[in-house]
């Protein structure tokens, strides 16, 4: 499990004084990003070595309570499930023990160049499964 921490600003509002619906996935985003960071693996990296990216497959999203400007939000994530090609993963945003935003979000690992599903590293499985 890996948290990352996020503060609500004005540019993530809508009208009514709320975090708009897709800048959640923003907030998921850099949250996964920051956890393969964490793991030893940084993106641009991972694209020049290993020659692969991690796309979004498909995202399941339960939207439960607001978020609004200048809240301190935290998004967790943590791994469901390790495939060949991909691993699942649940994130939960929250604010102080209140779940905001759960997701469960299908990650699958492509060619750099073909964009075609490819293998995802051993050494990337290993350090997600132990993160």
């Amino acid at each position: 499990m890996v948290e990352f921490p996020v503060r609500v600003y004005y540019e993530d509002t809508d009208a009514g004084g709320v975090v708009y619906h897709s800048r959640y996935l923003n907030f998921m985003e850099r949250a996964r990003t920051e956890w393969l960071r964490a793991a030893g693996f940084d993106q641009s990296a991972l694209k020049q070595q290993e020659q692969v990216l991690f796309v979004v497959h498909s995202m399941q999203l339960q939207f439960k309570k607001p978020a609004r400007l200048d809240d301190q939000l935290r998004v967790v994530s943590q791994l469901l499930e390790m495939g060949r090609g991909s691993f699942s993963c649940q994130q939960q945003i929250m604010r102080d023990e209140t779940i905001l935003i759960e997701a469960q979000v299908k990650v699958a690992c492509v060619d750099a160049d073909s964009f075609k599903p490819t293998g995802i590293p051993a050494r990337i499985k290993i350090a997600l499964e132990s993160s």
